[in-house]
């Protein structure tokens, strides 16, 4: 059967985007392509609606759009409107021309849906449980509110940086006087949002769209942020104030020049910046974490799972099971793997005193140990660490996500280290990586013929000093006992500070 794909079509205030997912197995999905066009839909609106320059603009990019899924073969093609055709006079007229161009019935979401399919997409990927999430489009911000893991309500306020450019036009290197202006317009309208204080010992804030992104992609340049993703990325409120203040103190053409700035958003950012600086200050929030996902990935989130899609540790599970569906894993072996390295953790627990949270981490790295081998086998464990790194998983913390990638680059070969993703570990994660590392190590070698000749292990104590592991074998397993003595053991005695020997059990014991 062919592989389905399905095209999301957003038409913004800002921006027109068309994103392609490839949907895999068990509601396993990834983005195959995308394109994206400023259209700039509200440039120009008046009480007669969208102006004739920016309709033209979006009819355009709606008939590149068809054309585009026609060429790659999109199975089904969910199409939308936000803001600008929303509050347009002459919204209806432009749905018409839209369908004519394009064959699309263009789904126009109201305020509500778009806040909520905002948050879907964010719940996706975040790990949010409680809090606030902030979308920031062309036309108009929604700020939510997420109770357990889903969204509970929302307003949506007329604060795009779009429109507050347009409205407030600030000169080229803006004035305090225009910033002090700017700035309680936007505290005028959060003011309207009664619910919108402090938040609460458990609750966090998670902000999307192209002006938070692009916050954090100016971030990543000027930080030399170790990961290549935003995903599990968060961003302080003092880079906030920074990274404001740098945008402000220059004239646009230099703006445009800012590592990691986006120059098609150079003169609108400083506004979208200055609602989630405004937002972070109202609710007390010290970081906020940047969303990859946002409505785009929302619509095909409703499109699966409807209201409920996967969350916490199915969430988690399913990251994994994507990348691994995605780069064609040999399954059986890596559960395999996994069902060894996790008895060695689980019989060794007296001895490193790890919590069950590096126990799931080393499961993560089992499964996608071999990710890398998409690319070749040789340094297929450091092609592992890359893929992982820049694809991300949802659900993971970058600290999380760094620890994965680690332990998958030292499944075969070399002293653990941390290397240029130090700054994203703790003082406990250093041993853990070492300790972690021994047992997936040693597991890899003992599933070396990947027939799963050792079928399970078990670890007992060898005199006052040592360590014996017994394998249980289904026939002949001394290519996997001569590997593992010479690849394996070193690391884990190393580790352990004990001496290591193996023992076959009868087979099939």
């Amino acid at each position: 059967m062919a592989p389905k794909r399905v095209a999301v079509v957003d038409m913004g205030s800002n921006t027109g985007r068309l994103v392609v997912f490839r949907l895999l197995g068990d509601g396993g999905w990834y983005l195959e392509d995308e394109i994206r066009e400023v259209v700039r839909l509200r440039a120009g609106m008046t009480a007669d609606g969208m102006a004739r320059q920016a309709v033209q603009r979006g009819i355009a990019v709606l008939r590149l759009f068809r054309r585009f899924c026609e060429n790659v073969g999109v199975d089904t093609v969910i199409a939308t409107a936000t803001s600008a055709v929303r509050d347009a006079a002459n919204g209806p007229d432009f749905l018409r021309r839209a369908r004519e161009a394009s064959g699309w019935e263009l789904r126009v979401l109201s305020s509500e849906e778009e806040a909520r399919l905002g948050v879907l997409g964010v719940l996706g990927e975040v790990p949010l449980e409680t809090g606030i999430v902030l979308d920031i489009g062309g036309g108009s911000a929604q700020v939510s509110r997420v109770r357990d893991g889903r969204w509970f309500d929302g307003v949506s306020l007329p604060l795009g940086a779009l429109r507050l450019t347009e409205l407030f036009r600030m000169s080229d290197t803006p004035t305090a006087d225009e910033v002090g202006a700017l700035r309680s317009h936007i505290n005028e309208m959060l003011d309207s949002v009664e619910w919108l204080g402090p938040l609460g010992p458990e609750e966090e804030i998670a902000g999307l769209g192209g002006s938070i992104r692009n916050l954090g992609y100016m971030e990543h340049a000027q930080l030399g942020w170790p990961l290549p993703t935003l995903r599990g990325f968060q961003i302080s409120a003092e880079r906030v104030d920074e990274l404001i203040e740098q945008m402000l103190s220059v004239s646009l053409a230099r703006r445009a020049r800012i590592p990691g700035l986006n120059p098609d958003r150079a003169d609108i950012l400083p506004a979208g910046s200055l609602v989630l600086q405004e937002v972070m200050r109202r609710v007390g929030a010290t970081r906020c974490h940047t969303s990859v996902n946002g409505l785009r990935e929302g619509l095909l989130l409703g499109h699966l799972h409807g209201d409920t899609p996967p969350k916490g540790d199915e969430l988690r599970a399913l990251s994994v099971d994507i990348l691994a569906w995605r780069y064609g894993l040999h399954r059986d072996h890596a559960e395999r793997v996994r069902h060894l390295a996790t008895r060695l953790f689980d019989d060794l627990a007296g001895r490193h005193g790890l919590d069950a949270s590096y126990r799931k981490l080393l499961e993560a790295a089992a499964i996608l140990h071999d990710v890398g081998g998409v690319l070749g086998y040789h340094d297929h464990h450091r092609h592992s660490q890359y893929l992982i790194t820049l694809n991300g998983l949802p659900g993971y913390t970058a600290r999380e996500t760094a620890l994965v990638a680690l332990l998958t680059r030292y499944h075969r070969k070399g002293t653990p280290t941390p290397g240029g993703y130090r700054r994203l570990l703790g003082g406990a994660d250093l041993p853990a990586l070492r300790w972690m590392s021994a047992f997936l190590r040693m597991a890899e070698y003992l599933e070396r013929g990947r027939r799963g000749t050792v079928t399970n292990v078990e670890v007992t104590d060898w005199g006052s000093r040592g360590m014996e592991i017994l394998l249980s074998t289904d026939g002949d397993a001394s290519v996997e006992e001569w590997d593992a003595e010479r690849r394996a053991v070193p690391l884990l005695e190393s580790v352990s500070g004990a001496r290591v020997r193996m023992s076959v059990l009868q087979s099939g014991a």
